[in-house]
């Protein structure tokens, strides 16, 4: 049964020749995991609510979330940038679906009780490449500060 889902997740995640991408799980999950590591500290709030943000976002089954998160830090640490994964978003979500992300961000890095530089920053960065308007962005930012 694992080696199964490990299959479907290695071909889901493979890298197609006439179209190179990631998939949009793998995209999602790697905007994530930099809002996590932007203050070089992995709270346990932060990676629970990692995790729930991607339940809410994707259907996928227990087995197949921890294979995700598993990948996701491999593909985070190795990647040069976030126009890569931002691309993928780009072309398949619509604008409202963008700020859901972005409200997903910001749940993130709100989830410690504490909004380093670095981790504003890093959203910053990922709403403008998401093409978002900075309106948009202090509008999410407002809106999802749980304190």
């Amino acid at each position: 049964m694992i080696a199964s889902i490990q299959n479907w997740f290695k071909e889901q995640l493979k890298i197609e020749e006439h179209h190179p991408g990631h998939t949009l799980e793998l995209a999602t999950a790697v905007l994530f995991y930099e809002v996590m590591r932007a203050d070089n500290k992995f709270e346990n709030s932060e990676q629970v609510m990692f995790r729930q943000r991607l339940e809410k976002h994707f259907s996928l089954s227990p087995e197949q979330l921890d294979i995700l998160c598993s990948n996701t830090q491999e593909y985070a640490e190795n990647a040069v940038d976030y126009q890569q994964f931002t691309r993928v978003l780009n072309h398949t979500y619509n604008g409202q679906q963008k700020v859901q992300i972005l409200d997903s961000l910001w749940t993130i890095a709100f989830s410690d009780k504490v909004l380093s530089p670095s981790e504003e920053y890093t959203i910053r960065k990922i709403a403008d490449l998401l093409y978002i308007p900075h309106t948009q962005f202090i509008q999410s930012k407002l809106s999802n500060n749980l304190e």
